[in-house]
C-alpha cells in the first residue's frame, strides 16, 4: 500500500512537471532581478493578494465540489445500467415462453429469441458507451501535453474500434442497417428492442402483464441513456470554468511579487546575526513559491480534468469496464462457456476505462 501511495505521488509530480518546471524558471528570475539587479520596487502588498487568493480558493473549491458531483452522478447513473441490465436479463429469461400461446416454439427458438434480446441489449450499451467517448468541441483535457502522454498508454477501448465494429457480433444484419441508418444509434437499440418484444407479446410468447413489465424497464434503461447524455452533452458552465483558470493564473504571476520581497526583508533582519544566512535567504522564496503554486495550479486542473467524465482520460468513470461486466453476467446467464465470453478489459497502471 506505501508502495503504490509513492508510485502515484511520483505520477502526479510527472503529471505536473511542466508547470512546476514553469512556477521554478518564473520565480528564479524574479528572485535574480532582485538579488542582482536590486530591483526592490518590484513588490505589491500583501493584503490585496491575499484577498485574490482567498477568491481564487474559494471558486476552484467550487469548482472542484461541481466536477466531483458531475462524476459521482454519472457514476451513479451507470451504476444504474448495472442494476437494470441484470434485471433485464432475468425478466427475458423467465418471461419468455410458451405458457400462454397458441403457437409454441420449441427449446432451441426460444433459447435463440432470448439469446437475441440480450444480445441487443448488449449492443445497446455498446452503442451508448461509444456515444459517451465521442469528442465534443469543449472536452479539451486530453489536449494537453501530460494528457497526451498518458492516452498513449492508457485508451479507452472505444477508440481502438469503431461501432460498426463492435456492433457486429451482437446485432443481425437487418438490425444494424436500422441502427446504422439512424444518428443516436442506442436509441434506435432500444426503439427495436420494443418492437420485438411487442411482437413476442403478440405472439402470446409474453403474458401481456410481464411484456409491461419488460417495456417499464425498456423505459427505465431510457432515463438513463438521457442522464447520461446529459452529462455529456451539457458542459460544466464556461464562465466558471475559463474564468476561474484566468484568475488562478493571475494570482500565481502575482504572487511571487509579494513573497519575494517578504522574504528580502526577512533576510535583511537576519544579516546581523546570520550574515550568510541573511545574505542568501531570499533564494528560499524559489521553493515555497513553486509549492504554494503547485498545490493552486493543480487543484484547479484535477477540476478541469473532472469536468467531463466520459472524455476519456485516466479520471473518467469506467464505463468500458462497467459494460463489458454486464455483458459477462449476461452471457455466462445465458450458458455460454468462457471462450465464447470476451474477457474484461485490461487495468493499465491501476485504471480501469
Amino acid at each position: 500500500m506505501y508502495t503504490k501511495k509513492v508510485y502515484r505521488a511520483i505520477d502526479m509530480a510527472r503529471w505536473t512537471r511542466f508547470e512546476s518546471f514553469y512556477f521554478f524558471l518564473y520565480s528564479a528570475a524574479i528572485v535574480s532581478m532582485y538579488y542582482f539587479f536590486d530591483l526592490n520596487w518590484i513588490k505589491i502588498p500583501w493584503t490585496p493578494l491575499a484577498l485574490i487568493g482567498t477568491a481564487v480558493a474559494f471558486v476552484i473549491g467550487f469548482q472542484n465540489n461541481s466536477a466531483y458531483g458531475r462524476i459521482w452522478e454519472a457514476r451513479k447513473i451507470w451504476g444504474g445500467i448495472v442494476n437494470s441490465s441484470r434485471t433485464f436479463g432475468m425478466y427475458v429469461q423467465d418471461m419468455i415462453n410458451n405458457e400462454h400461446t397458441r403457437d409454441p416454439l420449441d427449446e432451441e427458438s426460444l433459447k435463440k429469441t432470448i439469446k437475441q434480446l440480450t444480445y441487443r441489449h448488449i449492443a445497446w450499451m455498446t452503442a451508448l458507451r461509444h456515444a459517451m467517448r465521442s469528442s465534443k468541441p469543449w472536452e479539451t483535457v486530453m489536449s494537453e501535453r501530460t494528457n497526451k502522454e498518458w492516452s498513449a498508454a492508457i485508451q479507452p477501448p472505444e477508440w481502438k474500434i469503431s461501432l460498426e465494429e463492435d456492433l457486429r457480433p451482437y446485432l443481425s444484419a437487418e438490425d444494424m442497417k436500422y441502427v446504422l441508418s439512424k444518428s443516436n444509434r442506442q436509441t434506435a437499440i432500444l426503439y427495436r428492442q420494443s418492437r420485438h418484444l411487442e411482437e413476442l407479446k403478440r405472439r402470446g410468447l409474453i403474458w401481456e402483464f410481464s411484456f409491461l413489465q419488460i417495456e417499464t424497464l425498456i423505459q427505465e434503461l431510457f432515463t438513463l441513456q438521457g442522464k447520461s447524455e446529459r452529462i455529456k452533452n451539457f458542459p460544466y458552465p464556461r464562465q466558471f470554468a475559463t474564468l476561474n483558470h484566468y484568475f488562478m493564473w493571475i494570482f500565481v504571476w502575482l504572487l511571487p511579487l509579494a513573497i519575494v520581497p517578504q522574504f528580502a526583508e526577512i533576510g535583511s533582519e537576519m544579516l546581523s546575526n546570520h550574515p550568510v544566512m541573511g545574505r542568501f535567504f531570499v533564494w528560499l522564496s524559489i521553493p515555497f513559491y513553486v509549492a504554494v503554486s503547485w498545490v493552486f495550479h493543480t487543484m484547479e486542473r484535477i477540476g478541469r480534468t473532472g469536468e467531463n467524465p466520459f472524455e476519456g482520460s485516466a479520471n473518467d468513470v469506467p464505463i468500458s469496464t462497467i459494460a463489458r461486466g454486464i455483458e459477462i453476467d449476461l452471457r455466462q446467464n445465458l450458458g455460454e462457456s468462457d471462450e465464447e465470453i470476451p474477457d474484461q478489459f485490461e487495468v493499465i497502471y491501476d485504471v480501469q476505462m
